[in-house]
């Protein structure tokens, strides 16, 4: 059986003060958004973003004002983070709001990471250390849950014998950040879901067909595991004011390249500067028409997407939030 489409609120922790985005989230939860993707960064993108807040204490803020679902889009547990620490935090508010968080995981971007001062590695061992990462936290959510210590020592991390020691009833799903076939295939394998940014419907498909793959490989029905998409997009009520919120807000959004090795927000917005309004095309809707977002975003949920979190780049959160719980949010299907 098909499960349902919702569709959530991406609060981007990287502009707005945390109390701002806790109260949009409100007003998106009353608007009828299903839940919260929040940001995860120790630095916005461009520094007119403005802001980079920690995102446990407002996904906890979050618990308790809003009532849908609640994760980070995503956080990464390799760097700044031991894994332990990443499955200390989750366990814990999935203990305090139960059924309602979900963790968000991903091989992390050097504008967050490289803060540490360590060596910023290559793709290949920034997945490997996530994976070995979601080793650590499988373990340690399904020992604590069976009363049982655990140890670890592999390839990147060591772990002395250990459990958590306040866990909810159920582990919170892992979703696992994927833009490519072999992190995506081993996703299927050693999570519980995927999450992807928008990219092109072919290449998403193939992501799909990766991760479904590998959790058949590992004795796992895909049809039962989530599929979660983050879309960025810029409404406004002229296009003009539109485009503007993409150029000004969200230039990385224009970038077509790989931006995991950027180190700096202010490097970013050096580049920003040669982002032209054709950047976006095929990348980022920019529309004054609400059923021009809604069409797009079809698209999406036809694929199989299971839960979509959009982001407007703009400031004017609460008009977009008020237009798309009215007119585009009850018109999606699945």
């Amino acid at each position: 059986m098909a499960k349902s489409l919702t569709v959530g609120y991406a609060a981007m922790l990287e502009q707005f003060h945390p109390s701002e985005a806790v109260a949009l989230a409100e007003h998106a939860e009353r608007n009828g958004f299903s839940g919260v993707m929040a940001a995860d960064h120790f630095q916005p993108w461009v520094p007119a973003q403005g802001q980079s807040a920690f995102v446990w204490n407002v996904l906890s803020a979050l618990g308790e004002r809003t009532t849908g679902d609640i994760g980070p889009g995503v956080t990464c547990p390799s760097f700044r983070w031991h894994p332990a620490m990443v499955a200390q935090a989750s366990a814990t508010l999935a203990a305090m709001y139960p059924g309602r968080h979900w963790l968000g995981l991903g091989s992390g971007e050097a504008l967050n990471e490289h803060v540490m001062a360590q060596y910023w590695p290559e793709p290949p061992e920034r997945i490997n250390r996530m994976f070995e990462a979601i080793e650590i936290i499988n373990k340690l959510f399904a020992n604590s849950l069976a009363g049982k210590d655990v140890r670890h020592a592999g390839t990147y991390y060591k772990m002395e014998s250990t459990r958590l020691w306040t866990m909810p009833e159920v582990p919170p799903e892992i979703l696992v950040a994927t833009a490519g076939p072999v992190t995506a295939k081993r996703a299927g394998k050693h999570a519980g879901g995927l999450i992807t940014v928008g990219a092109p419907l072919d290449k998403v498909a193939m992501l799909f067909d990766r991760f479904d793959a590998g959790a058949k490989e590992a004795g796992k029905d895909p049809s039962g595991m989530p599929k979660v998409l983050q879309l960025h997009l810029s409404w406004a009520p002229t296009y003009e004011e539109a485009l503007s919120n993409a150029m000004t807000e969200w230039p990385n959004g224009g970038m077509k390249f790989p931006k995991a090795d950027i180190r700096s927000p202010f490097e970013l917005e050096q580049m920003a500067k040669l982002v032209r309004p054709e950047d976006f095309e095929g990348r980022m809707v920019i529309s004054e028409d609400p059923d021009v977002h809604r069409a797009a975003i079809q698209k999406f949920a036809d694929l199989g997407f299971d839960r979509i979190y959009l982001h407007n780049v703009g400031r004017n959160q609460r008009e977009w939030i008020e237009v798309f719980g009215a007119n585009v949010i009850p018109a999606l299907t699945r």
